[in-house]
């Protein structure tokens, strides 16, 4: 019973101070927007963790043609340098289809 009056209040907070009064004003104040960007990081950081959980799944990605790795007796270097070329490659063609007008 409890988690569901916390719950419900935890809602209507979101719902009427972030999504119903999105342009500002009213109770949000002058915290408004700093609210919006927590908000806004909040989600980012759980898709990045997301994408963090599958990585794995993905065979090829860090043991590509052109990934730098040095191994010795006490010492290894490796440095995914074609893997983050075609990441930056996607990431730039996503960021250019969501700011096109």
């Amino acid at each position: 019973m409890l988690r569901a009056v916390a719950f419900s209040v935890v809602y209507n907070i979101i719902v009427n101070n972030v999504f119903l009064d999105w342009e500002g004003g009213g109770i949000m104040g002058e915290f408004g927007s700093f609210g919006k960007v927590l908000i806004i990081t909040g989600i980012i950081l759980i898709i990045a963790g997301a994408l963090f959980l599958f990585v794995n799944k993905i065979p090829f990605l860090g043991r590509l043609p052109g990934d730098i790795a040095v191994q010795k007796k006490n010492f290894s270097f490796y440095f995914p340098l074609t893997t983050c070329i075609i990441i930056s490659i996607v990431l730039s063609i996503i960021m250019w289809l969501l700011g096109r007008k």
